[in-house]
């Protein structure tokens, strides 16, 4: 929990923070309140992992700045839609949308994880850079971006499990960005009870804000 307060601490300063960051090669609109890929590797790396179908469809949850999501759109994914719970990001996530000339194949909706999506929506590839810190039961949010970093209960890794696999086209791959401040023996114990396995794609030790940890692009897969 103290280094999930410390994460929420940096990401909302207002002190050194720019307006624009640069990542990917390219240049990127970064509002306040919003998760900042400038001050951690996570964005940089799960985007650089991830794969993009050509043609085809992607949709990443928590959005935050857009950096991802736009990215699918650049690289050929011609239908993409972008959710966050947060009204900051969704605003974000358009800018940069609108910024790099995307916005005619993006959606991008203010949801609880997939709760505002159309009826039946299927998609060849589902991703969220989660939030891992496991908040227990009695935790109570206090501004938007604390739902970037905690996760009461683990309640949203369990929907996420629960609901991902039913949004995949055939054949479709479902990712999970996690690193080692998450309590990867809960969610491995969630996945269990459901029936689904985690299966590392990609690892990489590194730090989030000056605290060492190891990033890993986890995939869902039937079990």
């Amino acid at each position: 929990m103290a280094a999930g307060a410390a994460l929420r601490q940096r990401h909302g300063t207002l002190e050194g923070r720019p307006d624009e960051f640069d990542l990917g090669g390219r240049t990127w609109t970064l509002l306040p309140g919003v998760f900042a890929p400038v001050h951690t590797m996570t964005t940089e790396t799960f985007t650089r992992w991830l794969p993009y179908p050509e043609g085809g469809s992607f949709l990443e949850v928590g959005s935050g700045t857009g950096v991802t999501a736009v990215t699918a759109a650049l690289s050929g994914c011609t239908r993409v839609a972008a959710v966050d719970i947060s009204t900051a990001a969704v605003a974000n996530t358009e800018a940069n949308a609108v910024r790099h000339g995307v916005a005619d194949r993006m959606r991008v909706l203010k949801s609880d994880l997939f709760d505002e999506l159309e009826p039946g929506e299927r998609f060849d590839v589902v991703y969220w850079n989660s939030n891992v810190i496991d908040a227990p039961l009695e935790f109570e949010y206090v501004d938007e971006l604390q739902w970037a970093f905690f996760d009461r209960d683990y309640a949203a890794h369990r929907r996420y499990l629960t609901q991902g696999p039913e949004l995949l086209t055939p054949g479709g791959r479902l990712f999970l960005g996690f690193n080692t401040l998450g309590n990867l023996g809960r969610l491995t114990e969630i996945a269990g009870e459901l029936g689904v396995e985690l299966r590392a794609v990609q690892r990489l030790g590194g730090a989030l804000s000056g605290i060492g940890v190891e990033l890993s692009l986890l995939e869902v897969v039937a079990g």
